[in-house]
Formats: structure tokens, sequence, C-alpha cells
């Protein structure tokens, strides 16, 4: 090669070597934040998990005393209460979820591909705020529904109770669906629909943070409380 052709390439080379750093920038600031690794915002494990994710939270809280159950790889309310302590401990949002900044304070990589919603975008509570839908009240008119979801809503507003859906969720005794398991059925598209309409806004049953079947209820305290609403078999009441 001659001197002067190989001066000629020098300056092509180079503009080539800036348009394929540019491309490279463009290219991975477009990716998902799935494919870019754990973001803040991505839930690894969470109450009803299962799998070896599970098992790796469970045997370092159990390390650290604050897991007292056996590691069996099942995101039960032993896993939850623990992870909520660890929380609390270490100064974190006491939700109950492993996100990324639990699991740093755990010293533990759980794999990106696990996060199935991220933890506090819309999407994640309207699928959590739907199954609690699903569970509770299938069957009930459609806005019976959304009055439901409106009660967890009105909670996570009012300073008695959690301020994230999922902490009035899974409130302890809270919800029957949560204690018998019918929480975590898949929730169908008419319980999608009410839970986005509640966290538009909507709210059928006019305040209300309780609300229970008067056929069913066994609890004395309950009808105490005074009713706002009746839509369909549920009273609604402050």
């Amino acid at each position: 090669m001659s001197e002067k052709n190989s001066k000629k390439k020098i300056p092509y080379i180079a503009v080539l070597l800036i348009y394929s750093i540019f491309g490279v920038f463009i290219y991975t600031s477009t990716l998902s934040p799935e494919l870019l690794g754990e973001t803040a915002g991505s839930i690894l494990v969470k109450y009803g998990s299962r799998g070896e994710e599970v098992r790796t939270v469970q045997d370092k809280l159990k390390r650290w005393g604050y897991y007292k159950g056996t590691v069996d790889g099942v995101y039960g309310w032993m896993t939850r209460e623990a992870v909520v302590s660890f929380q609390r401990k270490n100064g974190l949002t006491a939700d109950g979820v492993v996100g990324p900044a639990t699991a740093k304070a755990l010293g533990i990589n759980v794999p990106a591909k696990t996060a199935t919603r991220g933890a506090g975008t819309r999407e994640n509570e309207v699928y959590t705020l739907a199954q609690c839908i699903y569970g509770e009240g299938r069957g009930e008119p459609y806005i019976g529904q959304v009055a439901i979801a409106a009660v967890v809503m009105n909670r996570v507003n009012d300073p008695k109770f959690p301020n994230t859906i999922a902490g009035v969720i899974f409130q302890p005794g809270a919800f029957t669906a949560v204690a018998d398991g019918q929480m975590f059925m898949q929730p169908n598209e008419l319980a999608m629909k009410a839970a986005r309409d509640a966290l538009n806004g909507w709210d059928p049953s006019g305040g209300a943070i309780y609300y229970y079947n008067p056929a069913k209820t066994t609890n004395k305290w309950i009808w105490s409380r005074p009713v706002i609403k009746i839509i369909g078999k549920h009273h609604f009441c402050k």
C-alpha cells in the first residue's frame, strides 16, 4: 500500500468507527430493561412465586435469622414476612417483594429473566388488582367488581392501611381470596378491565374501605360499619 493511499483510508476508517459507536449507542438505548438486565422496577420474586430463585432468597434469610421456615422454593406467608422484616431492618420499602434493591441488600443476583412484571409499574398494579377482583368477586356485576378494586385503592390512600396495592391486598387477614388461594387464579379480561377502571379513578363504592357479603360473613364487627352502597351481593361500608 502506498503512503498516499494510506492517508486517504485513515479518515474513512475514523468515520466508520464513529458511526459504529453511535449505532451501538442507539441500539442499546432502545433495548428493553429485561434485555439490559436488572433494573429498578423489576419484580424478581414475590408472594406466590416458586423455584430456585425463591430458594436462594429463603436460604439467605434463614442464615441471617429472618426466616424460620423450610427452604422449599415456595414464596408463602412466612417467606413474605421474613422479606418484610429484612426490608424494614435495612431501610427498604417493606412491600414483601424482592426487587433489585432488596436482592442487592441480600447480596444475591436473581436472574432478570424471572421478572414477570415491573414492581410499581402500571401493568403490574393492574394484574395484581385483577387477581384480587377475580378471586374476591368473579360472578358479581361489573360495577361491583370495579367497586372491589376501588376499596383496595381507597385503602392505599388511607393512612390506616399500607400505601401500596400489594401491601393492601397481602395485609394478613384482609382478603379471603388471599387466605384461601383464589387470589392466585388467572384473572379474566373483565377483571383486568375493572382493575384499569379503578386505577383510573372510578369508585362505584362511594369511598368505601370495607365490603362484605352478609350471607357469608361471620365477622360481627363488620356489621357495625355504616353501609354506603349495596352492589350485587356485597355491602360496601366505611
